[in-house]
């Protein structure tokens, strides 16, 4: 009689020769002090380039002030209980009005995490007859959230930002449809650094009478004149029906939000079961996230320099013949050649050991089966002579190893 835990003892599930090894160099590796351009890997400084930390904000002076003060107020705790009972304050209300302005929404709703929102909010949504049609390399916690949303019912994927799939889709669920629509996408694609088409996705939602959300996770704060996100950056914001952002990310914080207009937002507070279900978010985030947002807000140089750093970064790996995709966003991925796990590992070990270079590799599940590629995040942190040394690097690793770059792996993927 086999036992539950059988599988356990295997090299089966995501990375299962990583954990059988016990690995903590490719997978869980340890980096230590604080999140910026500069840490410490195993005794040694590296820069670091897998950081979501977009604005460098994580070791910014006034938001770690704002930090100091709430937790000698509050502690770690408070409130206590979750927002439908005992854990509303007046700070939550103030955060999600100020977020739903800068957002230019009319209101907005915030959760713990950015996962549990995203589940929450489409979860929330979608009853027994309405549809949901999803781009089919949106992240996990979209898939997650279809899934249950969906209680075993077809879902309808529709091939990444091909709007001729995305029709045909529509005109699926709208033969002879009783319920909804949800077209879900992400609005920057976390590991390829493309942008959702939403020009084309705003024109099909419309002929179809569907609505859209977007998680624009690697957007909010980044993407965007006023870091409004990839909305803004298209001038579509009015068209987004929900908006989800993430504080994960340029936020440098934990926590989510999603905007929209008054009845949804509130039907989605109301009826989200990671928000009715949740102790809510400590007020020691909430304040500093309100003094995070004012610096989003007031700061554009700081996105200045993080798209100047970004283009230097994209720019210098493609004259050395890199492939680099299709990336819109300071997303900077770096295709490994053939997919290759093996000369990933190879590359990764030398860039950390030989150059003071931090990247990780990315493969599947996080991105399809047959890709492999290292994500690198410029961030207003880093300096121009980081740049510069890790594209240095770049060049005599290609050098060492011999590695051909005449194929782009980017292109057999998409």
């Amino acid at each position: 009689m086999a036992d539950l835990f059988d599988k356990c003892a295997t090299d089966g599930g995501y990375f299962g020769k990583l954990r059988v090894q016990g690995d903590t160099y490719f997978s869980q590796p340890i980096v230590n002090g604080i999140p910026g351009a500069h840490m410490n890997f195993r005794g040694k400084d590296v820069i670091m380039w897998a950081l979501n930390n977009y604005l460098g904000l994580a070791d910014n002076e006034e938001i770690k002030a704002a930090s100091r003060r709430a937790l000698e107020a509050w502690g770690t705790f408070t409130p206590m209980g979750s927002r439908m009972l005992t854990g509303n304050t007046d700070r939550h209300i103030e955060l999600e009005r100020k977020l739903a302005e800068f957002l230019q929404k009319e209101a907005s709703v915030v959760f713990n995490y950015g996962y549990l929102g995203v589940i929450g909010t489409i979860s929330a949504l979608i009853d027994q007859d309405d549809v949901v049609i999803m781009d089919k390399l949106s992240h996990a916690s979209i898939v997650d959230a279809t899934i249950l949303a969906s209680a075993g019912r077809r879902f309808r994927p529709f091939r990444h930002n091909d709007m001729n799939d995305l029709e045909a889709q529509l005109k699926a669920a709208s033969g002879g449809r009783k319920g909804g629509i949800l077209i879900v996408t992400e609005g920057v694609y976390g590991m390829r650094g493309d942008l959702a088409d939403l020009p084309g996705i705003c024109e099909l939602k419309d002929r179809y009478g569907a609505r859209l959300f977007i998680d624009d996770a690697h957007g909010f704060g980044i993407m965007g004149a006023n870091g409004r996100g990839c909305g803004e950056y298209f001038g579509l914001q009015d068209r987004v029906d929900l908006y989800f952002g993430t504080f994960a990310k340029t936020f440098a914080a934990i926590g989510g939000v999603t905007a929209g207009d008054s009845a949804p937002v509130e039907y989605i507070r109301y009826n989200a079961r990671t928000n009715v279900f949740a102790k809510a978010l400590p007020l020691l985030y909430v304040e500093t996230l309100l003094a995070t947002l004012d610096v989003v807000a007031k700061r554009p140089d700081l996105r200045e320099r993080t798209w100047k750093l970004a283009k230097m970064l994209q720019g210098g790996l493609v004259e050395l013949g890199f492939d680099i995709g299709d990336t819109r966003s300071p997303i900077t991925p770096v295709y490994v050649p053939a997919g290759s796990e093996e000369i990933a590992m190879q590359m990764i070990s030398m860039l950390r050991e030989d150059y003071g270079v931090f990247v990780s590799g990315v493969s599947y599940p996080v991105v399809p089966r047959g890709v492999v590629l290292f994500r690198m995040i410029p961030t207003a942190a880093h300096s121009e002579e980081d740049v510069a040394v890790t594209l240095r690097a770049y060049r005599e690793l290609r050098d060492r190893l011999k590695i051909d770059l005449s194929q782009k792996p980017s292109q057999r993927n998409r």
